[in-house]
């Protein structure tokens, strides 16, 4: 299967292992594109892409960017979406039910989405949805065996709107409970936090599922408190609370199950060991790489065919 995988050359997040997971398993050609030229799809086409020379098209693009575009995107066959913030499609903000509504604008596209729930309820409103979660980086982020010197510990940001109530949450914690809340360089910096970290705190809270930082924390042998997003979240990812991770639904619960791991380190290892475990064998992101080429394979649905209103339209129109 020939891939035209384009990602974003300015991304926060580090992917690159999850781009050689996808390339390890379909003829992959991978573009970085510049905002501007994400913010050109049309222009960019025209003059770097031939579309029949691929079986699948992959976006992997800034959302903001895409939605201004959506009668060119439409036109562009054999397309496939991976996006992991379509969470944001149901709760409040910006960008809710904006996803659904772009998504109705590409009928004949696949979209691979992180959340199990959120999959879900795009394919009730009629989008071509599969679930593919969100992983850690296997060549950078590991259990290193040393000393835990951090007993409860964050690490990350609080700054953006989506994360207030993590942010409300941690700082609620930290006044009764010794909570270290840090920032990392990514790298080495951030492999060597993790693994200073007994009990990790994860507060996705109202996001209805678990964010990247959950298996990367878990990848590096910590206990993993999380915020529950769910029984059928839950049951995808084979998260089975107390055994392999720490499910809490308030601060009394999180406290609680914070004083049983004190009182009993044993259980303690054993939690974080098996979490390890699960991640290492599922949610690596050569793994999951793996399984977003495996969902591209199928046939996608036919598009519509345009109007001629529709075609004179596209001509002018981003």
């Amino acid at each position: 299967m020939k891939v035209l995988f384009l990602v974003q050359a300015e991304q926060r997040a580090i992917l690159d292992r999850l781009y050689e997971g996808i390339a390890a398993h379909c003829d992959c050609d991978i573009r970085w594109l510049t905002d501007a030229e994400q913010a050109d799809l049309k222009g960019y086409f025209r003059a770097q892409v031939d579309v029949q020379a691929y079986d699948r098209i992959l976006f992997f693009l800034r959302f903001k960017k895409e939605i201004r575009q959506a009668r060119f995107i439409r036109r562009v066959p054999n397309l496939v979406i991976l996006e992991h913030d379509a969470y944001q499609n149901y709760i409040p903000g910006k960008y809710q039910g904006r996803f659904s509504r772009h998504y109705r604008r590409l009928p004949g596209a696949r979209v691979i989405n992180s959340g199990y729930g959120v999959v879900r309820r795009l394919r009730e409103e009629g989008v071509d949805a599969v679930f593919v979660a969100k992983g850690y980086d296997q060549a950078l982020l590991r259990d290193l065996q040393g000393v835990r010197d951090i007993e409860l510990g964050f690490v990350g940001s609080l700054k953006s709107g989506v994360y207030s109530e993590r942010k409300a949450f941690l700082e609620t914690l930290s006044q009764v409970e010794p909570l270290q809340a840090m920032r990392t360089n990514s790298g080495d910096d951030y492999l060597n936090a993790l693994n200073r970290i007994r009990f990790f705190v994860s507060a996705d809270i109202g996001m209805g599922e678990y964010m990247i930082k959950n298996f990367e924390a878990m990848a590096c042998g910590c206990v993993l408190f999380a915020y529950d997003q769910g029984e059928e979240e839950n049951r995808a990812l084979g998260f089975v609370d107390m055994q392999n991770i720490v499910l809490y639904g308030s601060l009394e619960e999180f406290r609680d199950k914070l004083g049983r791991l004190r009182a009993d380190p044993a259980l303690a290892e054993r939690v974080a060991e098996a979490g390890r475990q699960l991640v290492e064998s599922r949610f690596s992101f050569a793994e999951l790489g793996r399984q977003i080429v495996e969902a591209m394979r199928p046939a996608l649905r036919e598009r519509p065919r345009e109007s001629f209103w529709q075609r004179l339209l596209g001509r002018f129109v981003r």
